[in-house]
């Protein structure tokens, strides 16, 4: 293996014209050169193609390839059928990255003399309705099996799910595609990634400026397409099951927080109706109430929507609210 293969970073774009300069210029200003640089226009509306004309005129490592509006999911699989990269890593386009993002995910490789596949780092939260930040890592780096890559992501515990932050050999990308046409595609692919992995490479530091916005596909009102992470969260569990039975306490919290996350987007938006679906979400609840209660590894969070929850919806949707603002202004007390 060379010390310095080529790195492909696909980017799907899709109307982020007000934030594509700051994504574009991390990844130019990378370290680490030797790094084609594949920007997939899905079917913009706005000034973003505009953009990736002007850079790429600018840097001669950018390609840039237009397609009809398909979806993420549909973006990057593209991105990876046009790469050419020994490694493949992905970065969304209204997101941004610190300038040593590569070269730290290839160092995790290389310390460990390429016996890994995948390497993985931690995000940093942004805010942009409160300029702040949250660092989610600890500054640990550890190889991790893939099944312990998979049971820590269960749990939220420094291992997430997103497809970005991750620098992976293209033998994985080979085998694993994104769901066409469905949201919350990372849910559905990085628990296959980490199952074919021996071992996993982690860095637990914040390399991967995640950006939190208005208008975005994860704060943007509920609508039916945001179900599709629970049947895709079921899928995930039953295969985890299949293979590490040991592990299903943790696939269990997965579905859990999958349904509160789902409830509280549906209790937020006042035009929402789905009353099925609710009804179907507050019996799962329920039911496995006492297993996840009595899981030493369930996290607070579980515990509290658990509590808040016994009260009836009502109460939950207000009191978790209320919550949620205290645990902002808790990020904002940190940060002054």
């Amino acid at each position: 293996m060379s010390t310095s293969p080529l790195i492909s970073v696909i980017v799907p774009v899709y109307n982020v014209a007000p934030y594509l300069h700051r994504c574009i210029d991390s990844l130019i200003n990378q370290t680490y050169q030797n790094i084609e640089l594949i920007f997939i226009d899905d079917g913009s509306t706005d000034d973003s193609a505009k953009i990736l004309a002007d850079y790429k005129q600018r840097d001669s490592r950018i390609t840039v390839f237009h397609q009809e509006n398909g979806g993420l999911s549909n973006a990057r699989n593209a991105g990876i059928v046009c790469s050419k990269g020994a490694f493949i890593t992905f970065v969304d386009s209204d997101d941004y990255v610190s300038s040593d993002y590569i070269s730290y995910l290839l160092g995790l490789l290389k310390k460990n003399n390429f016996k890994s596949k995948l390497a993985i780092c931690s995000l940093m939260n942004v805010f942009t309705k409160t300029n702040t930040e949250k660092d989610n890592g600890n500054g640990q780096e550890i190889v991790l099996t893939g099944k312990e890559c998979i049971e820590k992501m269960c749990y939220q515990d420094l291992v997430d799910t997103c497809a970005y932050a991750k620098l992976g050999a293209r033998e994985l990308y080979d085998t694993v595609k994104f769901p066409d046409g469905m949201i919350f595609e990372d849910i559905a692919t990085t628990y296959q990634l980490f199952d074919l992995c021996d071992t996993v490479c982690c860095g637990f530091l914040a390399k991967y400026f995640y950006v939190i916005r208005d208008g975005s596909i994860v704060t943007s009102g509920f609508n039916n397409k945001k179900l599709e992470l629970l049947p895709m969260t079921d899928k995930m569990a039953a295969y985890v099951n299949s293979k590490y039975p040991d592990l299903s306490e943790a696939t269990l919290r997965r579905q859990v927080y999958a349904r509160f996350s789902t409830l509280n987007q549906i209790l937020a938006d006042s035009q929402a109706h789905v009353p099925q679906e609710k009804k179907e979400i507050m019996g799962f609840l329920k039911s496995h109430k006492k297993d996840i209660l009595k899981n030493p590894k369930t996290p607070r969070r579980d515990r509290i929507a658990f509590f808040f929850l016994g009260f009836g919806v009502f109460v939950y949707k207000y009191a978790w609210k209320f919550y949620e603002i205290l645990k902002s202004n808790q990020i904002l007390l940190k940060e002054k």
